[in-house]
């Protein structure tokens, strides 16, 4: 499963109503993707739900997410922060083990080990 902040789920249903989007298709997807200088970067994006896309439901919003993300992702939760670097959603991750000094992108468990969480 994965989670949403109350803060992060007040500035996702804001987007979401203001881009007028179909409630019951679109969502925020939560995926990764290769890339940075630790192996990982997340992916989040506002989009329309996909054929073979796992769907969790938090605070009223659905998160969309592919099947190979899902076992890199499964457990996190994002929350929307504001702070002196700017603003934006952050996922703390529980299948994180390191990430770069910059925060942008990480490594994971060893792939057996997250496919078993």
């Amino acid at each position: 499963m994965i989670t949403l902040t109350d803060k992060s789920a007040v500035k996702v249903q804001e987007f979401l109503a203001a881009q007028a989007v179909q409630a019951q298709t679109a969502g925020l997807r939560v995926g990764v993707r290769g890339g940075g200088c630790s192996g990982f970067q997340y992916a989040l994006a506002f989009d329309e739900q996909r054929d073979g896309d796992t769907v969790f439901e938090d605070k009223g919003i659905r998160l969309l997410v592919d099947h190979s993300s899902l076992p890199y992702v499964k457990g996190s939760i994002i929350d929307f922060v504001d702070g002196l670097q700017g603003a934006g959603f952050k996922v703390e991750n529980p299948n994180v083990i390191a990430a770069c000094g910059c925060g942008s992108s990480f490594t994971v468990k060893d792939e057996e080990e997250v496919s078993a969480v």
